[in-house]
């Protein structure tokens, strides 16, 4: 497979989805409550959802795109543990347009990604955030989660180690991480959860789409943090929305990746 220029179409590429989540807090992700909500079981993350998704643009751009590379994801319909899934995506003006589906031909997932000729301007490290200890955090609510607050997530050890068992916990096959002791994209959206989750109390709750700029490259055995102001909360259809502008910071002195996060943080159904 060809990892750089000159790929004009990329091919497909199919991966068993897997479930990384059945022990979280988000209880979205346990067969049991995700029926009573009307799913056929627990969901994929989106976070994995992301990372099938980003396996097209590396594979077209390289470490470049994972530098200074943009990408959006939306999430329409669940992906469910141990269904296959079927990226594939179609190049226009120099951008992918990617499309995930299940074995059945159901559309979970659509997305774009594009390389910019040049890489953006370094932008400015974000105010860290007092953070709350687990059982002293609020109730997620407009309030909480008023517009213009400033949230930050506790600091995680991306190790060697856990890079590479996290490659093999999605069947990553693209070489480029390894190889480059490079981290892989979906960490800035599992960081951008964190945001979300370590400072507020939620009950069950849906990562529904990212809009993503990367601004640098981040290595294994690096520390990473998110920074996040809320940037919106409404109400639509019943479901009520939050969506945060977050930064993500490596070593405590460059940001990685710029993400537009959004998340349904209380559905309709818990009302």
């Amino acid at each position: 497979m060809q990892t750089a220029a000159g790929l004009a179409s990329p091919p497909s590429y199919r991966v068993q989805a897997r479930n990384l989540s059945l022990a979280s807090e988000n209880k979205i992700h346990d067969d049991e409550v995700a029926r009573r909500f009307g799913f056929a079981g627990g969901l994929v993350p989106g976070v994995e959802v992301y990372a099938y998704m980003a396996h097209l643009p590396v594979a077209r751009w390289g470490a470049d795109w994972l530098e200074r590379g943009v990408a959006e994801c939306r999430f329409a319909k669940p992906l469910y543990d141990g269904k296959l899934a079927i990226v594939t995506a179609t190049e226009n003006d120099r951008a992918l347009a990617i499309t995930v589906e299940d074995e059945a031909g159901e559309r979970c997932a659509t997305g774009t990604a594009a390389l910019p000729d040049a890489a953006p301007d370094a932008p400015t490290l974000p105010r860290v955030s007092p953070i709350p200890a687990p059982d002293d955090r609020p109730r997620a609510d407009e309030h909480t989660l008023a517009m213009g607050r400033r949230l930050s997530s506790q600091p995680m050890h991306i190790t060697a180690d856990r890079l590479q068992q996290y490659l093999a916990d999605i069947h990553e096959t693209e070489s480029l991480y390894a190889r480059e002791n490079l981290i892989h994209p979906a960490f800035m959206l599992r960081l951008s959860n964190l945001t979300l989750k370590d400072n507020v109390k939620l009950g069950v709750w849906i990562h529904t789409g990212s809009i993503i700029h990367h601004c640098g490259l981040a290595h294994g055995g690096e520390w990473l943090a998110g920074h996040a102001e809320v940037a919106a909360n409404y109400e639509r259809k019943g479901h009520h929305f939050v969506e945060l502008e977050v930064s993500i910071v490596a070593a405590e002195c460059r940001v990685v990746a710029q993400v537009r996060h959004t998340a349904i943080y209380r559905l309709r159904q818990s009302e």
